[in-house]
This record gives structure tokens, C-alpha cells and sequence, in this order.
């Protein structure tokens, strides 16, 4: 009797996991925009059969409406201060579809919710502008080491909003599990606060793992404050969580959530994973909070992420990102002295330059820090990234620096985790080889690492990819390293992953089927919409 209930509780086990399985697929699958544009299309198919149906005689006068509002929305499209990329993906479905092309396009562009998102988060960045400067000496040493770099430190205090700081120490870590046992380590250590920030959540073994030192903690006084991106109620975590966490005593928000049918602000998420503790030390990198994470599920074969973990001065940045995200919209803020410039200095050598970026912001923060390290690089560039879907400026900026002679490698996966993206990075390879780029597969699975490293100088550990969603639509985060030591750790990291991974040839894209070929041609044309 006890195996029979033993096989039951089994079975039932299995049907409820391949239930949520089946529901994320198909909450994916809904709430996707290539979904959203289809459904507009059928749409407007139907609603133009009802109206000749209906309106017969009528629908001459209605059509020459139907053709201005969509003439405008071209023009209007055309004059936009915007990449090529983007036009050109409007400028078909308005085409093809001139009554829903248009509507939706002016949805997209110009919807409300949108707009108060990106407001808020401005207000809350100018009102802490104060907090975030650079040193003076530090100012004057990076000058005096280093003129280019010291630009681009200049940049991203005054575009982006962040300072650069010297010295420090910074751990980096080449797989997620790695990053998880070190976090419990350090979170076990918390004595005054913990903040957590993450764009995906799931109850599992990683997350249930944190979840109990989070509640020993709050008993012990210590304040915890958890925010998640919206997205997940759909698919991860229950509607309600928010009020589950506090009834721990865990102070919880979800960023934007989503109201199907409601929402305008789908396509802005919080993509970032930060880890604050006490003001201390802070994480950063690609890891979330799933245990796909920490290979203790199986998705893509084997999973490959970084992370990097930070102290000193430069956690302040993190902790800001956090607070500013965290206040935007709300309508009372936070005592930002009780929570900034908590400790001295920690000895280290180098300089670090923790980032955020965001579609609230006129410039692409993200994008040219890596066009940057580009551009600047003399020996070698060697990035790491899950999704190559980029945009013809960072394209050339990738085939220049091959072409004047740097050393240029990327690691992709092999197995991916979304056949469609792969199937448009694909479409880059011939141009690249051109070029003199050289490009490796993850043989083992999949490469979620967001990592570029330059010339044993410089690199770059974060939530960025080098995809439209990363680069114009979501929040994100990195830390920019120079002359630290971490970068050696980064590029080690780099050659042992270079290892296990196979070299893309000429030979290897003709067996490329051609469905796919042509999958990924015809998708890379709406990249940006995807």
C-alpha cells in the first residue's frame, strides 16, 4: 500500500510539473510581442472584412482616413530620433498592415504606461544626482594614467549617472553556483540590511536556500527589502507574493507588474540581478535566482554563467540602482544617508565603474561602454554572450576592431534556450569570418555569461547582452573593471570556456538547415521587436 501511494504522489508529482511547464510555454508564448503584433494582424484582417461587409459604399471615405493616419505614422516614423533598425521593423507591418501597423506602432511608441515609468525613474536620478560624484583625486590620477579611460569614466558619470572608484577588491565567479555559495555565505554575515534584486524568481533549491536566511534574518532585526521583475507573476511565483513576503516580514515589490490587456509597459523590464549587503559587498552578473542557475536543473545542457562580487566604496553604486529603482513611483522615499557611505575604502588596486542603464535614459549607456572597449581595444577583445542580436552600429564597431588587427573572439551557446534568437545570430556569422572574427559555440549548452574582457586591462561583468531588449528596452547593470585584478580572473575564465567550445567554420554554416537560414533571415528583420 505504501508503494501504491508512494507512485501515486509520484505521478501526481509529474503532472503538475509538466503543467507548469506546459504554462510557462504557453505564458511565454501569449505574452510575447511577436503574439501582440499577430493578434493586431488577425485583427485588422477581420475588422476590414466586417467593414465591407457592413459599411459597403462607405468604406472609399473610411480607407482614405485608414491611409492618412497610416502616412503620418510613417513620416512621423522616418523623422524619429532612432536606430535604423527600428524604423525598418515598423516600416513593414505598417506597409503591409496600414490600419493596425500604424495603431499599433503608435501604442508602442507612445503608451502612458510607458512614459510614467520612465519619468519616475528620471525624478528619482536627479533628485539623487548629489550622491553619485567621483572623487576629485580620483578624477586627477585617472587623467594622469590614462586619457581615454578617464573619458570614458567622464561619460558614464555624466550620462549615466555613476562614479568611478579606486581600489576596492572584487571576486568574480566563473559558474552560477559559485556565486550562490559565496552569497550564502556573505548573506549569513548580514547584520543591518539586505537588498535583492532579481529578474527572475523561482521557488527551488537556490531560492528556498536564500528564502530561509532571509526569514532568520528579519528575526534578528536585520531590514530585508526584495524586489522581482513583474514578469514572473505570470509564469514563476503567485500574484500575491508580494503579500506573502510581507507577512514574513521581507518588504517585497514587483517591478511593473503585468495586468494582461492592461499593461503598456511590457517591453520595459527590470533585467538586473544586484545583491546588496549591509553596504558591504554587492553581486552583479547573469545569475538569477532559479536553479537552472546553479546547474541543478537541467534546461540547455549545461548551464554556463558568471557573476562578480564587489566591496568597498563601489557598492555604494549598487545600492543606489537599488534605491532608485525601488523609490520610483512611490510615494515616499528613502533615507539615502542611512544606507550610502558606510565603510572606508577597501584596499585593491585599479579602478571600478558600476553602471546602470535604462530606457528612461536619451542615451544607450550600455551599447557604448561596449563600443567603447571596442573601439579602444589593441590587442584582444574577448566576449561572452547568450543573445547576438545587435544593431549595424555595434556590428561594424565588432568587424573594425577584427579589421585593424585586435584579436576579436565570441562565445555563444550551442544549445540555446530560444531557437529563434539563435537562429538570427547565426545570420552574422558568414559577415563576421569575413571580417576576421573568430566564433566558438558552447559544446556542453548554454552560455548566459555577459562578459567582455580587453587587452588584460579591462572588462566587463553584468546583466547586459548584446540584444535590443538589453540595450534599448530593459533596466540593467554591469561593473566596469580597469587595471583591477579581477580581469585576469575574467580572461583565465574565458580561455578554459574557449576550451570546451568549437570553433565555428565555413563547413559548420552550410550544415546549418535551410529552414532555419531562412527563419533567420526573415526574423533578423523585426529584431528589434522581438
Amino acid at each position: 500500500m505504501q508503494e501504491t501511494g508512494e507512485n501515486t504522489a509520484q505521478r501526481k508529482d509529474g503532472v503538475i510539473d509538466m503543467m507548469k511547464k506546459l504554462l510557462h510555454v504557453l505564458g511565454k508564448i501569449v505574452f510575447s510581442r511577436t503574439m501582440i503584433i499577430l493578434l493586431m494582424m488577425l485583427a485588422q484582417a477581420g475588422f476590414l472584412f466586417a467593414g465591407f461587409a457592413l459599411l459597403g459604399k462607405h468604406m472609399n471615405y473610411l480607407w482614405g482616413s485608414f491611409s492618412t493616419i497610416s502616412a503620418l505614422a510613417l513620416v512621423y516614423l522616418i523623422n524619429k530620433d532612432d536606430i535604423p533598425e527600428f524604423k525598418i521593423s515598423w516600416l513593414i507591418p505598417i506597409c503591409i498592415f496600414p490600419v493596425f501597423g500604424a495603431l499599433l506602432f503608435l501604442y508602442v511608441d507612445k503608451n502612458s504606461g510607458s512614459r510614467r515609468l520612465k519619468k519616475a525613474m528620471n525624478r528619482v536620478n536627479e533628485d539623487t544626482a548629489a550622491y553619485m560624484r567621483t572623487e576629485e583625486g580620483i578624477r586627477k590620477r585617472l587623467q594622469e594614467e590614462n586619457v581615454p579611460m578617464y573619458n570614458l569614466s567622464q561619460y558614464l558619470e555624466k550620462v549615466g549617472g555613476y562614479p568611478t572608484y579606486e581600489g576596492g577588491e572584487a571576486v568574480y565567479f566563473p559558474l552560477g553556483e559559485d556565486k550562490w555559495k559565496d552569497m550564502l555565505r556573505e548573506l549569513e554575515k548580514a547584520e543591518q540590511f539586505i537588498f535583492l534584486e532579481y529578474f527572475i524568481v523561482e521557488p527551488g533549491i537556490m531560492w528556498d536556500s536564500i528564502l530561509e536566511i532571509l526569514k532568520r534574518k528579519v528575526r534578528q532585526g536585520v531590514e530585508v527589502r526584495f524586489m522581482y521583475d513583474g514578469m514572473c507573476s505570470l509564469m514563476l511565483l503567485p500574484y500575491n507574493y508580494p503579500k506573502k513576503m510581507q507577512k514574513l516580514g521581507i518588504q517585497t515589490k514587483a517591478f511593473s507588474p503585468i495586468i494582461p490587456l492592461l499593461s503598456t509597459h511590457q517591453n520595459n523590464r527590470d533585467h538586473r540581478k544586484i545583491l546588496v549587503i549591509d553596504g558591504k559587498v554587492a553581486y552583479t552578473g547573469g545569475v538569477n535566482l532559479a536553479d537552472e542557475y546553479i546547474n541543478r536543473r537541467e534546461k540547455f545542457g549545461h548551464w554556463k554563467d558568471t557573476a562578480v562580487r564587489v566591496s568597498g566604496k563601489a557598492v555604494d553604486s549598487f545600492t543606489m540602482m537599488f534605491l532608485r529603482t525601488w523609490d520610483a513611483g512611490a510615494t515616499q522615499r528613502s533615507c539615502y544617508d542611512a544606507y550610502l557611505h558606510r565603510y572606508a575604502q577597501a584596499e585593491g588596486e585599479g579602478y571600478m565603474m558600476p553602471y546602470g542603464d535604462g530606457p528612461n535614459r536619451k542615451e544607450n549607456v550600455a551599447e557604448k561602454v561596449y563600443m567603447d572597449i571596442l573601439n579602444m581595444a589593441e590587442r584582444y577583445v574577448h566576449i561572452m554572450t547568450p543573445y547576438f542580436i545587435v544593431d549595424s552600429a555595434m556590428l561594424h564597431a565588432i568587424k573594425y576592431a577584427a579589421a585593424r588587427g585586435v584579436e576579436v573572439k565570441l562565445i555563444l551557446p550551442h544549445i540555446p534556450d530560444k531557437k529563434i534568437a539563435f537562429a538570427i545570430a547565426r545570420t552574422y556569422y558568414g559577415t563576421l569570418m569575413r571580417a576576421g572574427v573568430r566564433i566558438y559555440e558552447y559544446t556542453p549548452g548554454f552560455v548566459h555569461a555577459k562578459c567582455f574582457v580587453s587587452d588584460d586591462d579591462e572588462g566587463v561583468v553584468g546583466t547586459i547582452n548584446l540584444d535590443y531588449r538589453s540595450l534599448f528596452h530593459h533596466f540593467e547593470c554591469a561593473v566596469y573593471f580597469y587595471r583591477n585584478p579581477v580581469v585576469f580572473d575574467m580572461e583565465r575564465d574565458f580561455q578554459e570556456t574557449l576550451a570546451v567550445s568549437q570553433e565555428v567554420t565555413q563547413a559548420y554554416c552550410k550544415q546549418i538547415g535551410p529552414l532555419w537560414r531562412v527563419v533567420g533571415q526573415i526574423m533578423n528583420v523585426f529584431g528589434p521587436l522581438m
